[in-house]
């Protein structure tokens, strides 16, 4: 057997492959302006179409509630007073007889994207009823999120 030869190396080379594996302080840096610069580029866009899409989950929203109020009017013969409210369309009220619901599954189902209970106006300023949503601002009127989504 013949001895193999040791492998040695100078220590300015143990040290240069040491240091070849990582990143330096200055790289590492770059990349997270790099990251700074597309996160504040990229989120306000986020944000505008997580605002858009609440807005039309609460419009096809309105179009199931609107849908319920038909139904229990085909089966009551009138829509539900503004006394007995959209509740209606979950429990039955004392007042109808021949109500056929529950209407909607869930009283869930009441409440807009932005968790507050959609208003309801029987008779309607809009049309023979109103099922409407005041928006981010939870007040009448309004422009872009803050606007009022309803059944007209």
């Amino acid at each position: 057997m013949t001895p193999q030869p040791e492998l040695t190396t100078s220590a300015p080379e143990a040290r240069r492959r040491r240091g070849d594996g990582g990143f330096t302080l200055l790289e590492m840096l770059v990349v997270l302006a790099i990251m700074g610069l597309l996160a504040s580029i990229i989120a306000p866009q986020v944000l505008k179409y997580l605002g858009t899409s609440r807005t039309q989950t609460a419009k096809v929203q309105i179009q199931n509630v609107d849908a319920a109020l038909q139904l229990f009017r085909l089966d009551v013969g009138r829509f539900p007073t503004q006394e007995e409210g959209l509740t209606s369309l979950v429990a039955a009220p004392p007042s109808a007889p021949g109500w056929n619901g529950p209407y909607l599954q869930k009283a869930a189902a009441l409440n807009d994207p932005w968790g507050t209970t959609y208003q309801y106006r029987n008779p309607g300023k809009h049309g023979e009823i109103d099922v409407y949503s005041l928006g981010t601002d939870k007040a009448e009127g309004g422009t872009g999120e803050a606007a009022d989504v309803g059944n007209w």
